[in-house]
């Protein structure tokens, strides 16, 4: 896996949120949903207000049940970060993401399969094998490139992470 780590300074996510259940394999359609219900400008919009890292459209995982059960509830943001203190527009919701360590890890391949595989083996394999541990906060994928249909995707899975 292509893992690095960084710190990062407190930032913001801004967007829009909503409660999905969380699901482990294929294309969740609540997710889907909400981000289709989005008119075409509002990415853009979006985009112009991300000032920091990670940078581009964010699908942001927040208030996910510690288990990771299927079918639990968790808040979906789809948005942008922007740097503390700056400010949001009134009419998006916020996520406050205190500083801190992230791993980051880069994913390239058939998309959600291969975050998803990528996910599982942050589990199995990389958190077994290093000094670190989840800590709370938001799990983010940014989105570097796509294929138009969606089918491949780079993405960076950021997770928040301390020393175990």
């Amino acid at each position: 896996m292509h893992t690095r780590i960084t710190e990062r300074p407190a930032f913001r996510l801004v967007g829009h949120a909503a409660r999905v259940p969380l699901i482990h394999h294929g294309v969740n359609p609540h997710i889907q949903q909400h981000i289709a219900s989005l008119p075409v400008a509002e990415h853009e919009r979006l985009k112009a207000l991300g000032d920091t890292e990670p940078a581009g459209l964010l699908q942001v995982s927040a208030d996910v049940d510690a288990d990771f059960t299927e079918g639990s509830e968790l808040t979906y943001l789809h948005g942008v970060a922007i740097a503390d203190g700056a400010a949001a527009p009134d009419d998006l919701d916020v996520i406050e993401v205190p500083a801190g360590t992230w791993a980051v890890f880069r994913i390239e391949g058939p998309y959600p399969a291969a975050l998803q595989d990528a996910w599982a083996a942050t589990a199995t394999e990389w958190f077994p094998s290093n000094p670190w541990r989840l800590r709370p906060g938001p799990s983010i994928v940014a989105v570097l490139e796509r294929a138009d249909d969606f089918s491949t995707a780079t993405v960076e899975l950021w997770l928040p992470v301390e020393r175990a």
